[in-house]
């Protein structure tokens, strides 16, 4: 019951504190402006993050587990990591800068809460665990912070982060209940009812859209830092819930879209840190999709993917080909993303065929598109050969603004 009434409280305070504390951020200056990457509009509150924090500790007390030394070096590391975004969203920071508080923070992880990664799992061809030995601790230094940046850098768009991180919380959740993991359960759910609440403010809908508060640095870091522990805590140890690799699953589409961009990045001679408007959720946005419809098309490919990391615990596929299979995809992901400009043609292409499919069909329309003319109303007549090369009149006016 304790639990229960912590999932709501946690779930109640993340709203409260953000009807408390938007008109606090305006009065303060801590809030997103318009630039030449933000094209948001107007002034929105960067305390999505604090907000979560706080609620969580709430939920924390409420449930009864603050005083466990896990969430302990939970809370501790993840201050670190929340003053710190709030400084950076307030007064920029360099990325060797905020790097400095995420080492720390994946060190109290180490230290404080006992969470490392000693082994990948059984990635060996004998079938035996692959041990990190004394590169345990610099690897797991490495993993925190790679987790930490990739939702970082997934907060591209309304309400991405937040969903990717509950899809991640969510399947967590479901392994830690399965196999009786019961403190990690309940700091789960804890964490993902304050997301919720959060994503009430953040997701961009039809009706809304626009977010009406923002994460900002503080949240993103202090959510894939939770992630990171979480994922390295259950996939760890002789009582595991899951290997290390199915883990990957879990948090596929974030690593994917960091570790890519970052490699097209030194491809092009860039700083892998430098900011652009290349991940995934840019090239669907140009492909003509909305916010919306990208918010969801890439919250579904995380189910998907959190989807296989339950599988794969559950029925105990082998380590080594589910790690083969992780690459392979990625390697798709990458060839594609390297050829963006094909994929955002093929994409606004396709979307702008499907709104002339929903026109026709608008209008009662009953006959195939196969059909060289199709009757739309009035005796007025569309053919759809002229639909085609009038989108590839566009495709060429897109090339030129491009040149």
């Amino acid at each position: 019951m304790s639990n229960i009434f912590g999932f709501i409280t946690a779930f109640l305070v993340s709203i409260c504190l953000i009807f408390l504390l938007k008109s606090f951020a305006h009065k303060i200056d801590l809030v997103d402006r318009p630039d030449s990457r933000k094209h948001h509009e107007g002034e929105i509150p960067l305390i999505g993050g604090l907000a979560i924090f706080m609620a969580f500790v709430a939920g924390l007390a409420v449930s009864g587990i603050f005083t466990q030394a896990q969430s302990i070096g939970l809370m501790v590391a993840g201050l670190v990591l929340v003053f710190t975004g709030l400084f950076d969203d307030y007064r920029t920071l360099s990325f060797r800068v905020k790097l400095i508080p995420q080492i720390a923070a994946a060190l109290i992880m180490i230290h404080i809460g006992g969470v490392y990664l000693a082994d990948l799992g059984r990635l060996s061809f004998d079938g035996s665990y692959f041990s990190l030995g004394d590169l345990a601790v610099p690897f797991t230094v490495f993993a925190a912070v790679g987790v930490i940046n990739a939702i970082n850098m997934s907060d591209g768009i309304d309400g991405l982060s937040g969903s990717l991180t509950l899809v991640a919380l969510l399947g967590l959740a479901a392994v830690s209940f399965v196999y009786a993991h019961e403190l990690e359960l309940t700091t789960l759910i804890l964490l993902a009812s304050c997301v919720v609440g959060f994503l009430v403010f953040n997701v961009s809908l039809p009706k809304r859209p626009k977010a009406l508060i923002f994460l900002g640095d503080a949240g993103s870091m202090f959510l894939g830092f939770v992630l990171a522990w979480f994922l390295i805590s259950l996939s760890q140890g002789e009582n595991r819930a899951m290997s290390p690799v199915a883990a990957l699953w879990f948090l596929a589409l974030p690593l994917y879209d960091t570790v890519g961009v970052m490699l097209r990045r030194i491809l092009k001679r860039q700083s892998p840190f430098l900011a652009d408007r290349e991940h995934f959720h840019h090239i669907l946005l140009r492909g003509g999709y909305t916010v919306f419809q990208t918010h969801l098309i890439i919250t579904s490919l995380a189910l998907s993917f959190m989807a296989v990391g339950l599988f794969s615990t559950f029925y105990q596929f082998n380590d080594l080909l589910m790690f083969g299979i992780f690459l392979g995809l990625f390697g798709l992901y990458f060839a594609g993303m390297m050829h963006a400009w094909k994929v955002m043609k093929f994409l606004r292409r396709n979307h702008n065929v499907v709104r002339f499919e929903s026109m026709l069909r608008g209008l009662g329309e009953r006959e195939s598109l196969s059909n060289s003319e199709e009757e739309v109303s009035d005796g007025q007549i569309v053919s759809f050969s002229e639909s085609k090369d009038k989108l590839k009149r566009q495709d060429t006016e897109s090339k030129i603004q491009s040149k």
